[in-house]
């Protein structure tokens, strides 16, 4: 089975995912969190160190591009090529309020004649250049509907591998997955399939297999990979426990690895807390002092905190 890390901004940056990587392994394909071009440049200095070669060196990592503009995604994808880079992403599944606004991300789903002229750009330029191009898509803005004719404008496309969502924008990650609707892709897609959402467990995939009939694979997980850093092993059949001292190191190494490039304490503590929104549900009993980690200010206070719960 291969399993691919999905983004999740300001979380699976290059620290995360070489210190993932490290001590985990298991990830085939890792998606970076999305670069934004515009018309001044391409991709900003923070994203740049973020898929920078020298960062990345040890892992398979997949930019990912979020735009509505096909000559902004072209440009940024020659200078990935020049980088080394062979296969991008287009983010067509962000329900952020602020992307969407911008008629980026899920926002682009409902242009679908703009849609349809991007695309015929981009994968003009994928021909060109001998470059992947892959799509993550949800399946719709509105209605999950659209996921009909979504499916049409996609087919048309070589697109590389298509990651499906099966949610609307307004689901964003909230309740079930609209299986129905990857049903409809697993019988009319053209393009290679990957499946995307609420796989959180080994019960999980078993499940999602006998509902679809068929073999998941590749599949990709980002709050499932987050919240249960052990889930990879769980897939792949190595192990049926979530493995607290690998996560220990995971997280020691992660926090060690942000003091040396962020400060002061409490920029290093923001960070460290998105990483416990996942996983406070590892440690049951250290609610009292997760609460208290939340709200630490200093990392002398943080760490005295973190060695408590993970005894």
């Amino acid at each position: 089975m291969k399993i691919y890390f999905a983004p999740l901004e300001g979380i699976t940056n290059y620290i995360f995912r070489n210190a993932y990587n490290e001590i985990y392994g298991h990830i085939d394909k890792f998606f970076a969190p999305f670069i934004s071009p515009s018309e001044k440049a391409p991709m900003m200095s923070r994203e740049r160190k973020d898929v920078a070669p020298e960062n990345n060196s040890r892992l398979n990592l997949v930019p990912q591009i979020l735009t509505n503009r096909s000559d902004c995604f072209i440009e940024a994808a020659k200078e990935l090529k020049t980088m080394g880079y062979k296969e991008v992403n287009l983010n067509l599944g962000c329900p952020s309020g602020t992307v969407c606004a911008k008629g980026k991300g899920a926002g682009f789903l409902p242009e679908t004649t703009a849609l349809q002229k991007f695309l015929d750009d981009v994968y003009s330029f994928s021909e060109s250049e001998n470059m992947k191009i892959s799509v993550k898509t949800r399946l719709g803005y509105f209605n999950p509907d659209e996921f009909y004719d979504l499916m049409e404008i996609f087919n048309s496309f070589p697109i590389s591998e298509l990651i499906v969502h099966p949610r609307i924008r307004s689901d964003f990650y909230k309740g079930g997955i609209r299986k129905e609707y990857f049903a409809y892709a697993i019988e009319h897609s053209k393009c290679p399939l990957v499946y995307n959402g609420n796989i959180f467990s080994r019960n999980d995939y078993e499940y999602f297999e006998k509902t679809f009939n068929t073999t998941l694979d590749p599949i990709m997980s980002g709050r499932g990979l987050i919240t249960d850093p052990s889930l990879a092993d769980k897939l792949k059949g190595n192990t049926d426990k979530t493995d607290l001292a690998k996560l220990k190191l995971l997280h020691d190494t992660v926090y060690q690895e942000y003091t040396k490039v962020i400060s002061p304490d409490i920029n290093v503590l923001y960070k460290m807390r998105e990483l416990w929104n996942y996983w406070q549900v590892q440690f049951d009993g250290s609610e009292k002092d997760i609460k208290r980690l939340m709200k630490a200010k200093k990392c002398a206070e943080y760490e005295e905190i973190t060695e408590r719960i993970f005894g």
